[in-house]
Protein backbone atom coordinates (compact mmCIF):
# COMPACT_ATOMS: atom_id res chain seq x y z
CA UNK A 1 0.00 0.00 0.00
CA UNK A 2 1.47 3.34 -1.07
CA UNK A 3 2.18 5.93 1.59
CA UNK A 4 -0.07 8.97 1.59
CA UNK A 5 1.65 12.08 0.21
CA UNK A 6 0.22 15.28 1.78
CA UNK A 7 -0.86 17.98 -0.68
CA UNK A 8 -0.94 21.70 0.13
CA UNK A 9 -4.52 22.78 0.73
CA UNK A 10 -6.50 25.06 -1.56
CA UNK A 11 -4.71 27.54 -3.83
CA UNK A 12 -1.21 26.29 -3.03
CA UNK A 13 -1.75 22.86 -4.59
CA UNK A 14 -1.52 24.35 -8.10
CA UNK A 15 1.73 26.24 -7.35
CA UNK A 16 5.26 24.93 -7.17
CA UNK A 17 6.29 23.60 -3.78
CA UNK A 18 7.88 26.39 -1.77
CA UNK A 19 5.61 29.15 -3.11
CA UNK A 20 3.64 31.36 -0.71
CA UNK A 21 0.11 32.70 -1.01
CA UNK A 22 -1.79 35.26 1.05
CA UNK A 23 -5.35 36.53 0.70
CA UNK A 24 -8.03 38.40 2.63
CA UNK A 25 -8.20 41.74 4.39
CA UNK A 26 -6.17 40.79 7.43
CA UNK A 27 -3.43 38.89 5.62
CA UNK A 28 -2.98 41.22 2.64
CA UNK A 29 -4.51 44.69 2.86
CA UNK A 30 -3.73 45.42 6.51
CA UNK A 31 -0.28 43.85 6.30
CA UNK A 32 0.54 45.87 3.18
CA UNK A 33 -0.60 49.05 4.91
CA UNK A 34 1.44 48.23 8.01
CA UNK A 35 4.63 47.68 5.95
CA UNK A 36 4.14 50.98 4.10
CA UNK A 37 3.41 52.81 7.36
CA UNK A 38 6.65 51.58 8.91
CA UNK A 39 8.68 52.68 5.87
CA UNK A 40 6.99 56.09 5.88
CA UNK A 41 7.49 56.59 9.64
CA UNK A 42 11.14 55.62 9.27
CA UNK A 43 11.89 58.62 7.03
CA UNK A 44 9.32 61.01 8.46
CA UNK A 45 11.82 62.31 11.04
CA UNK A 46 14.26 63.24 8.24
CA UNK A 47 11.84 65.66 6.55
CA UNK A 48 12.51 69.39 6.56
CA UNK A 49 15.40 71.64 7.66
CA UNK A 50 15.44 70.19 11.18
CA UNK A 51 15.17 66.58 10.06
CA UNK A 52 17.43 63.95 11.62
CA UNK A 53 20.00 61.78 9.86
CA UNK A 54 19.94 58.00 9.50
CA UNK A 55 22.94 55.74 9.84
CA UNK A 56 22.59 53.13 7.11
CA UNK A 57 24.91 50.14 6.65
CA UNK A 58 24.19 48.67 3.23
CA UNK A 59 24.71 45.10 1.99
CA UNK A 60 28.38 45.87 1.23
CA UNK A 61 28.84 47.15 4.82
CA UNK A 62 29.40 50.69 3.56
CA UNK A 63 28.27 53.30 6.09
CA UNK A 64 26.03 56.25 5.16
CA UNK A 65 25.08 59.03 7.58
CA UNK A 66 22.47 61.05 5.73
CA UNK A 67 18.97 62.47 5.86
CA UNK A 68 18.43 62.34 2.09
CA UNK A 69 15.46 60.02 1.50
CA UNK A 70 16.49 59.12 -2.06
CA UNK A 71 19.91 57.90 -0.89
CA UNK A 72 18.47 56.01 2.09
CA UNK A 73 15.89 54.20 -0.04
CA UNK A 74 18.55 53.44 -2.64
CA UNK A 75 20.70 51.66 -0.05
CA UNK A 76 17.90 49.91 1.86
CA UNK A 77 17.04 46.42 0.68
CA UNK A 78 13.23 46.53 0.89
CA UNK A 79 11.73 43.03 0.55
CA UNK A 80 8.02 43.61 1.13
CA UNK A 81 6.24 43.91 -2.27
CA UNK A 82 3.84 46.67 -1.13
CA UNK A 83 6.65 48.75 0.37
CA UNK A 84 8.53 48.31 -2.90
CA UNK A 85 5.64 50.04 -4.68
CA UNK A 86 6.21 53.12 -2.51
CA UNK A 87 9.94 52.96 -3.24
CA UNK A 88 9.15 52.82 -6.98
CA UNK A 89 6.94 55.91 -6.61
CA UNK A 90 9.78 57.79 -4.91
CA UNK A 91 12.15 56.71 -7.69
CA UNK A 92 9.71 58.06 -10.27
CA UNK A 93 9.68 61.41 -8.40
CA UNK A 94 13.48 61.41 -8.36
CA UNK A 95 13.67 60.78 -12.10
CA UNK A 96 10.99 63.31 -13.00
CA UNK A 97 11.87 66.18 -10.62
CA UNK A 98 15.07 65.21 -8.80
CA UNK A 99 13.70 66.30 -5.40
CA UNK A 100 10.67 65.71 -3.16
CA UNK A 101 11.31 62.02 -2.52
CA UNK A 102 10.42 62.21 1.16
CA UNK A 103 7.30 64.23 0.34
CA UNK A 104 5.96 61.34 -1.77
CA UNK A 105 6.78 58.74 0.87
CA UNK A 106 5.20 60.62 3.79
CA UNK A 107 2.03 61.47 1.85
CA UNK A 108 1.57 57.93 0.50
CA UNK A 109 2.16 56.43 3.96
CA UNK A 110 -0.35 58.81 5.54
CA UNK A 111 -2.95 58.03 2.87
CA UNK A 112 -2.63 54.32 3.62
CA UNK A 113 -2.70 54.90 7.38
CA UNK A 114 -5.95 56.88 7.14
CA UNK A 115 -7.39 54.31 4.74
CA UNK A 116 -6.78 51.63 7.37
CA UNK A 117 -8.95 53.55 9.84
CA UNK A 118 -11.76 53.76 7.26
CA UNK A 119 -11.50 50.02 6.57
CA UNK A 120 -11.93 49.32 10.29
CA UNK A 121 -15.04 51.55 10.28
CA UNK A 122 -16.58 49.36 7.57
CA UNK A 123 -15.89 51.17 4.30
CA UNK A 124 -14.91 49.02 1.33
CA UNK A 125 -11.64 49.34 -0.58
CA UNK A 126 -13.45 50.47 -3.73
CA UNK A 127 -15.19 53.33 -1.88
CA UNK A 128 -11.88 54.53 -0.41
CA UNK A 129 -9.98 54.36 -3.70
CA UNK A 130 -12.78 56.18 -5.51
CA UNK A 131 -12.74 58.94 -2.90
CA UNK A 132 -8.94 59.19 -3.14
CA UNK A 133 -9.12 59.51 -6.93
CA UNK A 134 -11.67 62.33 -6.70
CA UNK A 135 -9.66 64.12 -4.00
CA UNK A 136 -6.39 63.74 -5.91
CA UNK A 137 -7.90 65.20 -9.07
CA UNK A 138 -9.37 68.10 -7.08
CA UNK A 139 -6.03 68.73 -5.30
CA UNK A 140 -4.20 69.02 -8.62
CA UNK A 141 -6.82 71.47 -9.89
CA UNK A 142 -6.60 73.61 -6.75
CA UNK A 143 -2.80 73.55 -6.86
CA UNK A 144 -2.81 75.52 -10.12
CA UNK A 145 -4.40 78.50 -8.33
CA UNK A 146 -1.91 78.56 -5.45
CA UNK A 147 1.03 79.86 -7.48
CA UNK A 148 2.25 83.08 -5.84
CA UNK A 149 5.39 83.83 -7.87
CA UNK A 150 7.26 82.84 -11.02
CA UNK A 151 10.93 82.73 -11.91
CA UNK A 152 11.05 85.59 -14.42
CA UNK A 153 14.67 85.40 -15.59
CA UNK A 154 16.45 82.03 -15.57
CA UNK A 155 19.80 83.84 -16.04
CA UNK A 156 19.46 86.17 -13.05
CA UNK A 157 21.79 84.81 -10.34
CA UNK A 158 19.98 86.59 -7.47
CA UNK A 159 16.57 85.33 -8.55
CA UNK A 160 17.81 81.77 -9.15
CA UNK A 161 19.56 81.70 -5.76
CA UNK A 162 16.33 82.73 -4.01
CA UNK A 163 14.41 79.98 -5.85
CA UNK A 164 16.88 77.17 -5.03
CA UNK A 165 17.53 78.24 -1.43
CA UNK A 166 14.56 76.33 0.15
CA UNK A 167 15.71 73.07 -1.46
CA UNK A 168 19.18 73.49 0.04
CA UNK A 169 17.83 74.62 3.43
CA UNK A 170 15.79 71.42 3.76
CA UNK A 171 19.03 69.37 3.70
CA UNK A 172 21.87 71.71 4.70
CA UNK A 173 20.27 74.19 7.06
CA UNK A 174 22.77 76.93 7.90
CA UNK A 175 24.72 76.74 4.63
CA UNK A 176 21.76 77.52 2.36
CA UNK A 177 22.65 81.18 1.62
CA UNK A 178 26.22 80.43 0.53
CA UNK A 179 25.37 77.24 -1.38
CA UNK A 180 22.37 78.84 -3.13
CA UNK A 181 24.59 81.56 -4.61
CA UNK A 182 27.18 78.97 -5.62
CA UNK A 183 24.57 76.77 -7.32
CA UNK A 184 22.94 79.76 -9.03
CA UNK A 185 26.26 80.91 -10.52
CA UNK A 186 27.04 77.37 -11.70
CA UNK A 187 23.65 76.83 -13.33
CA UNK A 188 23.49 80.25 -15.00
CA UNK A 189 27.03 79.93 -16.39
CA UNK A 190 26.28 76.46 -17.81
CA UNK A 191 22.96 77.22 -19.47
CA UNK A 192 23.36 77.60 -23.26
CA UNK A 193 21.75 80.31 -25.38
CA UNK A 194 19.04 77.83 -26.46
CA UNK A 195 17.96 77.49 -22.81
CA UNK A 196 18.05 73.66 -22.91
CA UNK A 197 19.67 73.04 -19.54
CA UNK A 198 20.67 69.60 -18.24
CA UNK A 199 21.45 68.68 -14.65
CA UNK A 200 24.62 66.97 -15.95
CA UNK A 201 25.94 70.39 -16.99
CA UNK A 202 26.94 71.07 -13.36
CA UNK A 203 29.70 68.79 -12.09
CA UNK A 204 30.84 68.43 -8.46
CA UNK A 205 34.44 67.80 -7.36
CA UNK A 206 34.89 67.05 -3.63
CA UNK A 207 38.18 67.76 -1.86
CA UNK A 208 38.65 67.31 1.89
CA UNK A 209 40.00 70.29 3.80
CA UNK A 210 39.14 73.89 4.70
CA UNK A 211 35.49 74.80 5.34
CA UNK A 212 32.32 74.72 3.27
CA UNK A 213 32.55 78.51 2.71
CA UNK A 214 35.84 77.93 0.84
CA UNK A 215 34.00 76.11 -1.96
CA UNK A 216 34.24 77.81 -5.34
CA UNK A 217 32.67 77.64 -8.79
CA UNK A 218 34.74 77.32 -11.96
CA UNK A 219 33.61 77.65 -15.57
CA UNK A 220 34.97 74.47 -17.05
CA UNK A 221 35.92 71.16 -15.47
CA UNK A 222 38.12 69.97 -12.59
CA UNK A 223 39.54 66.47 -12.20
CA UNK A 224 41.30 64.96 -9.19
CA UNK A 225 44.42 63.67 -10.94
CA UNK A 226 47.87 64.70 -12.09
CA UNK A 227 49.24 65.25 -15.57
CA UNK A 228 51.16 62.34 -17.07
CA UNK A 229 54.17 64.24 -18.46
CA UNK A 230 56.34 67.19 -17.50
CA UNK A 231 54.11 69.90 -19.03
CA UNK A 232 51.82 71.19 -16.27
CA UNK A 233 50.31 74.39 -17.70
CA UNK A 234 49.11 75.46 -21.16
CA UNK A 235 47.59 78.81 -22.12
CA UNK A 236 45.09 79.02 -25.03
CA UNK A 237 44.95 75.24 -25.26
CA UNK A 238 44.02 73.26 -28.35
CA UNK A 239 42.83 69.90 -27.08
CA UNK A 240 42.71 66.56 -28.88
CA UNK A 241 40.65 63.82 -27.18
CA UNK A 242 41.43 60.14 -27.86
CA UNK A 243 39.44 57.17 -26.63
CA UNK A 244 42.15 54.76 -27.83
CA UNK A 245 45.53 54.02 -26.24
CA UNK A 246 48.25 56.66 -26.59
CA UNK A 247 50.83 54.03 -27.44
CA UNK A 248 52.31 52.02 -30.28
CA UNK A 249 49.72 50.14 -32.30
CA UNK A 250 49.47 46.45 -31.50
CA UNK A 251 49.00 43.95 -34.35
CA UNK A 252 45.66 42.15 -34.61
CA UNK A 253 47.40 38.76 -34.69
CA UNK A 254 50.36 37.48 -32.74
CA UNK A 255 53.60 37.10 -34.65
CA UNK A 256 57.21 36.14 -34.13
CA UNK A 257 60.17 38.23 -35.27
CA UNK A 258 63.51 36.46 -35.71
CA UNK A 259 66.43 38.76 -34.90
CA UNK A 260 69.91 37.37 -35.67
CA UNK A 261 72.07 40.17 -34.32
CA UNK A 262 72.18 43.18 -32.02
CA UNK A 263 72.14 45.46 -35.06
CA UNK A 264 68.87 43.98 -36.28
CA UNK A 265 67.39 44.50 -32.80
CA UNK A 266 68.48 48.16 -32.76
CA UNK A 267 67.06 48.71 -36.23
CA UNK A 268 63.78 47.12 -35.15
CA UNK A 269 63.53 49.43 -32.13
CA UNK A 270 64.43 52.48 -34.25
CA UNK A 271 61.60 51.71 -36.65
CA UNK A 272 59.07 51.49 -33.81
CA UNK A 273 60.39 54.69 -32.24
CA UNK A 274 60.35 56.53 -35.56
CA UNK A 275 56.73 55.51 -36.15
CA UNK A 276 55.66 56.69 -32.68
CA UNK A 277 57.53 59.96 -33.11
CA UNK A 278 55.86 60.59 -36.45
CA UNK A 279 52.41 60.11 -34.86
CA UNK A 280 53.16 62.59 -32.05
CA UNK A 281 54.82 65.05 -34.42
CA UNK A 282 51.83 65.01 -36.78
CA UNK A 283 49.50 65.70 -33.84
CA UNK A 284 51.67 68.60 -32.63
CA UNK A 285 51.87 70.10 -36.13
CA UNK A 286 48.07 70.46 -36.16
CA UNK A 287 48.41 72.99 -33.34
CA UNK A 288 47.54 70.55 -30.52
CA UNK A 289 49.19 71.30 -27.19
CA UNK A 290 46.97 69.21 -24.85
CA UNK A 291 46.17 65.52 -25.37
CA UNK A 292 43.40 63.85 -23.32
CA UNK A 293 43.50 60.04 -23.39
CA UNK A 294 40.82 57.65 -22.22
CA UNK A 295 42.97 54.51 -22.26
CA UNK A 296 46.57 53.35 -21.73
CA UNK A 297 49.47 55.78 -22.12
CA UNK A 298 52.78 54.24 -23.21
CA UNK A 299 56.17 55.39 -21.95
CA UNK A 300 57.52 55.89 -25.47
CA UNK A 301 54.52 58.04 -26.48
CA UNK A 302 54.89 60.06 -23.27
CA UNK A 303 58.57 60.64 -24.03
CA UNK A 304 57.80 62.15 -27.42
CA UNK A 305 54.88 64.14 -25.99
CA UNK A 306 57.33 65.81 -23.60
CA UNK A 307 59.71 66.39 -26.49
CA UNK A 308 57.06 68.25 -28.50
CA UNK A 309 55.72 70.10 -25.40
CA UNK A 310 52.37 68.31 -25.31
CA UNK A 311 50.44 68.20 -22.03
CA UNK A 312 48.99 64.70 -21.50
CA UNK A 313 45.99 64.03 -19.22
CA UNK A 314 44.51 60.57 -18.65
CA UNK A 315 40.77 60.07 -18.05
CA UNK A 316 39.57 56.82 -16.48
CA UNK A 317 35.85 57.59 -16.71
CA UNK A 318 33.99 57.48 -20.01
CA UNK A 319 31.35 59.76 -18.54
CA UNK A 320 33.96 62.38 -17.62
CA UNK A 321 35.46 62.07 -21.11
CA UNK A 322 32.06 62.70 -22.68
CA UNK A 323 31.42 65.73 -20.44
CA UNK A 324 34.87 67.15 -21.22
CA UNK A 325 34.23 66.87 -24.95
CA UNK A 326 30.99 68.79 -24.44
CA UNK A 327 32.77 71.49 -22.41
CA UNK A 328 35.60 71.95 -24.91
CA UNK A 329 33.67 71.37 -28.14
CA UNK A 330 35.97 68.48 -29.06
CA UNK A 331 35.24 65.27 -30.94
CA UNK A 332 36.57 62.01 -29.39
CA UNK A 333 38.87 60.19 -31.84
CA UNK A 334 38.96 56.40 -32.06
CA UNK A 335 42.51 56.09 -33.42
CA UNK A 336 45.81 57.91 -32.99
CA UNK A 337 45.52 60.20 -35.99
CA UNK A 338 46.03 63.98 -36.31
CA UNK A 339 42.72 65.77 -35.59
CA UNK A 340 41.10 68.16 -38.04
CA UNK A 341 40.21 71.72 -37.11
CA UNK A 342 36.58 70.73 -36.42
CA UNK A 343 37.62 67.87 -34.15
CA UNK A 344 39.83 70.03 -31.94
CA UNK A 345 38.58 71.42 -28.64
CA UNK A 346 39.61 74.79 -27.26
CA UNK A 347 40.19 75.93 -23.69
CA UNK A 348 41.42 79.20 -22.18
CA UNK A 349 43.84 77.49 -19.82
CA UNK A 350 44.68 73.96 -18.70
CA UNK A 351 46.85 73.69 -15.63
CA UNK A 352 47.79 71.53 -12.66
CA UNK A 353 47.10 72.97 -9.21
CA UNK A 354 47.30 71.71 -5.64
CA UNK A 355 44.10 72.18 -3.64
CA UNK A 356 44.56 71.14 -0.04
CA UNK A 357 46.80 68.10 -0.37
CA UNK A 358 45.20 67.00 -3.63
CA UNK A 359 46.52 67.58 -7.15
CA UNK A 360 43.81 68.62 -9.62
CA UNK A 361 43.83 69.34 -13.34
CA UNK A 362 41.68 72.35 -14.23
CA UNK A 363 40.22 73.01 -17.68
CA UNK A 364 39.24 76.67 -17.30
CA UNK A 365 37.10 78.54 -19.82
CA UNK A 366 36.87 82.33 -19.89
CA UNK A 367 34.21 82.39 -22.58
CA UNK A 368 30.74 80.80 -22.52
CA UNK A 369 31.05 77.16 -21.45
CA UNK A 370 28.26 74.52 -21.42
CA UNK A 371 29.77 72.89 -18.31
CA UNK A 372 30.62 74.23 -14.86
CA UNK A 373 32.19 72.64 -11.79
CA UNK A 374 31.56 73.27 -8.10
CA UNK A 375 34.72 72.59 -6.09
CA UNK A 376 33.31 71.52 -2.74
CA UNK A 377 35.45 71.77 0.41
CA UNK A 378 34.67 70.31 3.80
CA UNK A 379 36.16 68.66 6.86
CA UNK A 380 34.90 65.08 6.37
CA UNK A 381 33.79 62.73 3.62
CA UNK A 382 30.33 62.42 5.20
CA UNK A 383 29.79 66.19 5.14
CA UNK A 384 30.93 66.42 1.51
CA UNK A 385 28.62 63.56 0.48
CA UNK A 386 25.63 65.20 2.17
CA UNK A 387 26.38 68.59 0.60
CA UNK A 388 26.75 66.92 -2.79
CA UNK A 389 23.27 65.39 -2.46
CA UNK A 390 21.83 68.79 -1.48
CA UNK A 391 23.55 70.55 -4.40
CA UNK A 392 22.31 67.92 -6.86
CA UNK A 393 18.74 68.46 -5.61
CA UNK A 394 19.13 72.24 -6.00
CA UNK A 395 20.39 71.83 -9.57
CA UNK A 396 17.41 69.57 -10.32
CA UNK A 397 15.13 72.27 -8.84
CA UNK A 398 16.60 74.79 -11.29
CA UNK A 399 16.03 72.33 -14.13
CA UNK A 400 12.42 71.94 -12.99
CA UNK A 401 11.88 75.73 -12.89
CA UNK A 402 13.07 76.03 -16.48
CA UNK A 403 10.27 73.65 -17.48
CA UNK A 404 7.67 75.43 -15.28
CA UNK A 405 8.76 78.66 -13.51
CA UNK A 406 5.75 78.82 -11.15
CA UNK A 407 6.37 78.69 -7.39
CA UNK A 408 4.05 77.94 -4.48
CA UNK A 409 4.46 78.72 -0.74
CA UNK A 410 6.61 76.22 1.16
CA UNK A 411 6.96 75.50 4.91
CA UNK A 412 3.84 73.30 4.73
CA UNK A 413 1.60 76.20 3.66
CA UNK A 414 0.56 74.73 0.30
CA UNK A 415 -0.35 71.35 1.81
CA UNK A 416 -2.38 72.99 4.58
CA UNK A 417 -4.25 75.22 2.13
CA UNK A 418 -5.06 72.21 -0.06
CA UNK A 419 -6.21 70.30 3.03
CA UNK A 420 -8.63 73.07 4.02
CA UNK A 421 -10.10 73.39 0.52
CA UNK A 422 -10.45 69.64 -0.01
CA UNK A 423 -12.16 69.29 3.37
CA UNK A 424 -14.69 71.93 2.25
CA UNK A 425 -15.06 70.15 -1.08
CA UNK A 426 -15.70 66.83 0.68
CA UNK A 427 -18.78 68.20 2.43
CA UNK A 428 -20.45 68.74 -0.95
CA UNK A 429 -19.82 65.19 -2.19
CA UNK A 430 -22.69 62.74 -1.57
CA UNK A 431 -22.14 59.13 -0.62
CA UNK A 432 -19.50 57.34 1.41
CA UNK A 433 -16.70 58.75 -0.77
CA UNK A 434 -16.77 61.94 1.30
CA UNK A 435 -15.15 60.02 4.19
CA UNK A 436 -12.23 59.12 1.92
CA UNK A 437 -11.98 62.75 0.75
CA UNK A 438 -11.77 63.92 4.37
CA UNK A 439 -9.09 61.27 4.98
CA UNK A 440 -7.18 62.66 1.98
CA UNK A 441 -7.40 66.14 3.49
CA UNK A 442 -6.07 64.78 6.77
CA UNK A 443 -3.18 63.10 4.94
CA UNK A 444 -2.11 66.39 3.34
CA UNK A 445 -1.85 67.87 6.82
CA UNK A 446 0.65 65.14 7.72
CA UNK A 447 3.31 66.94 5.64
CA UNK A 448 2.90 70.12 7.69
CA UNK A 449 2.68 68.10 10.90
CA UNK A 450 5.99 66.37 10.09
CA UNK A 451 7.65 69.79 9.71
CA UNK A 452 6.20 70.93 13.04
CA UNK A 453 7.26 67.72 14.82
CA UNK A 454 10.82 67.95 13.53
CA UNK A 455 11.05 71.65 14.42
CA UNK A 456 10.44 70.87 18.08
CA UNK A 457 7.30 73.02 18.42
CA UNK A 458 4.10 72.14 20.27
CA UNK A 459 2.53 70.39 17.32
CA UNK A 460 -1.16 70.30 18.20
CA UNK A 461 -1.53 74.01 19.10
CA UNK A 462 0.52 75.02 16.05
CA UNK A 463 -1.57 72.86 13.70
CA UNK A 464 -4.82 74.19 15.14
CA UNK A 465 -3.70 77.80 14.76
CA UNK A 466 -2.38 77.15 11.26
CA UNK A 467 -5.62 75.48 10.17
CA UNK A 468 -7.59 78.45 11.49
CA UNK A 469 -5.41 80.93 9.58
CA UNK A 470 -5.87 79.03 6.31
CA UNK A 471 -9.62 78.94 6.83
CA UNK A 472 -9.45 82.73 7.10
CA UNK A 473 -7.63 82.97 3.76
CA UNK A 474 -3.99 83.16 4.92
CA UNK A 475 -2.76 80.79 2.19
CA UNK A 476 0.96 81.50 2.82
CA UNK A 477 1.01 80.70 6.55
CA UNK A 478 3.53 77.96 7.31
CA UNK A 479 5.67 76.39 10.02
CA UNK A 480 8.80 78.24 11.13
CA UNK A 481 12.07 76.31 11.25
CA UNK A 482 14.08 78.95 13.11
CA UNK A 483 12.57 78.57 16.56
CA UNK A 484 13.23 82.23 17.35
CA UNK A 485 10.14 82.88 19.46
CA UNK A 486 7.62 82.26 16.67
CA UNK A 487 6.07 79.04 15.46
CA UNK A 488 4.41 80.37 12.28
CA UNK A 489 5.69 82.45 9.37
CA UNK A 490 4.45 83.85 6.08
CA UNK A 491 6.23 81.60 3.57
CA UNK A 492 5.89 84.06 0.65
CA UNK A 493 7.37 86.99 2.58
CA UNK A 494 10.16 84.78 3.98
CA UNK A 495 11.04 83.59 0.46
CA UNK A 496 10.33 79.92 1.26
CA UNK A 497 8.92 78.80 -2.08
CA UNK A 498 8.79 75.41 -3.78
CA UNK A 499 8.35 74.59 -7.50
CA UNK A 500 4.71 73.95 -8.37
CA UNK A 501 5.79 71.02 -10.55
CA UNK A 502 7.40 69.32 -7.54
CA UNK A 503 4.11 69.41 -5.59
CA UNK A 504 2.13 68.38 -8.67
CA UNK A 505 4.15 65.20 -9.31
CA UNK A 506 4.49 64.46 -5.58
CA UNK A 507 0.71 64.49 -5.03
CA UNK A 508 0.07 62.56 -8.22
CA UNK A 509 2.63 59.79 -7.56
CA UNK A 510 1.78 59.42 -3.86
CA UNK A 511 -1.93 59.10 -4.63
CA UNK A 512 -1.35 56.54 -7.38
CA UNK A 513 0.97 54.50 -5.14
CA UNK A 514 -1.54 54.44 -2.26
CA UNK A 515 -4.42 53.49 -4.57
CA UNK A 516 -2.31 50.71 -6.11
CA UNK A 517 -1.43 49.24 -2.70
CA UNK A 518 -5.07 49.37 -1.57
CA UNK A 519 -6.15 47.57 -4.75
CA UNK A 520 -4.15 44.43 -3.90
CA UNK A 521 -6.18 41.62 -2.28
CA UNK A 522 -3.90 38.63 -2.95
CA UNK A 523 -0.13 38.12 -2.79
CA UNK A 524 1.40 35.17 -4.62
CA UNK A 525 5.14 34.67 -4.13
CA UNK A 526 6.82 32.07 -6.30
CA UNK A 527 9.55 29.78 -5.05
CA UNK A 528 12.97 31.40 -5.07
CA UNK A 529 15.44 30.10 -7.63
CA UNK A 530 18.10 27.65 -6.55
CA UNK A 531 21.73 28.25 -5.81
CA UNK A 532 23.94 28.44 -2.76
CA UNK A 533 22.52 30.27 0.19
CA UNK A 534 24.08 33.69 0.86
CA UNK A 535 26.29 34.07 3.88
CA UNK A 536 24.24 34.93 6.93
CA UNK A 537 24.46 38.21 8.80
CA UNK A 538 26.82 38.61 11.71
CA UNK A 539 24.57 38.50 14.81
CA UNK A 540 27.25 40.25 16.89
CA UNK A 541 27.82 43.25 14.61
CA UNK A 542 27.25 45.70 17.48
CA UNK A 543 29.12 43.73 20.18
CA UNK A 544 32.80 44.52 20.91
CA UNK A 545 35.28 41.78 19.98
CA UNK A 546 36.49 41.53 23.58
CA UNK A 547 32.99 40.67 24.73
CA UNK A 548 32.71 37.92 22.07
CA UNK A 549 36.03 36.36 23.04
CA UNK A 550 35.07 36.25 26.69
Amino acid sequence: MAAHVPVAPGYLQMLKQGARYYSGMEEVVHRNIEACKQLSHCLRTSYGPNGLNKLVINHLEKIFVTGDAALILRELVVEHPAAKMLVMATQAQEQEIGDGTNFVLILAGSLLENAEELLKLGLSVSEITEGYKVASKKALELLEDLSCLSLKDIRDVTEVAAATKPSLASKQYGYEDFLATLVAKSCVSAIPKSGEFSAESVRICKIIGASVEDSVMLEGMVFKRETEGTVNSVQDAKVAVYTCAFDSAKPETKGTVLLKSAGEFMDFRKGEEALMESHVRDIAEEGVNVVVVGAKIGDLALHYADKYKLMVVKMTSRNDLRRLCKALGATPLLSLIPPTEDELGSCSKVYLQEVGNTQVVIFKQNQECPMSTILLRGSTDRLLDNIEEAVNDAVSTYNTLIRDPRLVPGAGATEMQLAVKIADFGQSVPGLEQYAIHAYSKSLQSITRALADNSGTQTNPVMSKLYSLHQQGESSAGVSADGEGTDLIDASEAGILDPLLLKHWGIKLASEAAITVLGVDQIIIGKKSGGPKPRGENPNWDVPHDAIDN
